[in-house]
């Protein structure tokens, strides 16, 4: 019995733990960040309310009391814009690249870094990455210049060497035929680097005893990869392809907007997305609180999907969901 209760003495004294010097010091370091969450992530969420008014400007007020005096609509501004005519080829745009996007980014960056991983020259391999991950880092206003020199209808490279072949110019951004491929291939070149040193670090990170006892089993490169590599990158692969689902109803703004010249008349069809619609909208005469309904309509979605995403993940396997 005395032994019991010199057992429990440190259970009830470790409950009763107060305050220490350690708690101070974490604290004061993850402080610069959750103020900055707080300025600007969660306090800008005040202006959600947008969504559900008639949000009018009185004269000789501020914006602030302009919002708290415009009338509650209700969801009025979500049903303008569920029930707009580009509604749906808005969303078949948004979700169709997107899929793309997921698939050409779990398949290209996995076997491209375990393809470098195999490299037996560390220099070339440095330098494969680097000159992968440098697209990374351009901006889309830069690569949409380099996008249009090659595409301009007169004077582009594309249709140059097209004319040296004895064809005929094509009109790029009066053809909306191409531009799916075309957004599919900038998308891919400039995110694969980035995507690649991800799935890369990760292979690092295997015990190589693994791969030393393969090779004296007689396993194959591929056997290697199939039955060390992916399983053991598995992780990562169900994490990040998780964080692209919640991202489904978003689309890269500069992408689709930049990349075409401002999503021209011609490839409206083709190029829109809800981030292109919302930017235009708000160059429009369209109500701000249409525009914050639509914003606020892809946050909701994106906030299911990933939800339901980690759910089904939590259920196949459970070690690999985020929550």
């Amino acid at each position: 019995m005395k032994k019991e209760k010199t057992a429990s003495v440190p259970a009830a004294q470790h409950k009763r733990r107060h305050w220490s010097r350690d708690d101070t010091e974490l604290t004061l370091l993850g402080l610069p960040a959750t103020i900055w969450f707080a300025v600007f992530c969660y306090l800008p969420m005040f202006g959600l309310i947008i969504s559900f008014k008639d949000f009018k400007l009185v004269p000789g007020k501020g914006f602030l009391t302009s919002l708290l005096q415009s009338d509650w609509c209700g969801f009025k501004n979500f049903n303008f814009f569920l029930s707009s005519n580009t509604f749906g080829m808005l969303l078949r745009n948004t979700i169709l690249y997107n899929l793309v996007f997921i698939i050409i980014n779990l398949v290209l960056p996995v076997t491209l870094a375990i393809l470098i991983n195999q490299l037996y020259s560390k220099r070339a391999s440095k330098c494969y990455q680097t000159m992968m991950f440098f697209p990374y880092f351009m901006s889309w206003v830069v690569v949409s210049y380099f996008v249009y020199a090659f595409l301009n209808p007169d004077k582009g490279l594309a249709n140059n060497i097209i004319t040296s072949l004895g064809g005929e110019k094509v009109m790029w951004y009066s053809a909306p035929v191409y531009w799916p491929f075309i957004l599919a291939f900038m998308s891919t070149w400039k995110s694969l680097g980035y995507n690649m040193v991800v799935y890369l670090a990760s292979i690092t990170g295997i015990d190589n005893t693994l791969y030393e006892a393969a090779i004296l089993d007689g396993a194959t490169k591929w056997q290697q990869a199939k039955y060390i590599t992916i399983p053991s990158i598995k992780p990562m692969i169900i994490m990040m392809f998780i964080l692209n689902i919640g991202k489904i109803f978003y689309s890269d703004f500069g992408l689709f907007y930049q990349v075409t010249q401002g999503v021209p008349a011609s490839l409206y069809n083709v190029a829109s997305t809800f981030d292109t619609f919302i930017y235009q909208a708000l160059q429009s005469r369209a109500s701000i609180g249409q525009t914050a309904a639509a914003g606020l309509f892809q946050a909701a979605c994106c906030c299911v999907t990933i939800l339901l995403a980690n759910f089904i993940v939590s259920k196949l396997d459970p070690d690999s969901a985020i929550i």
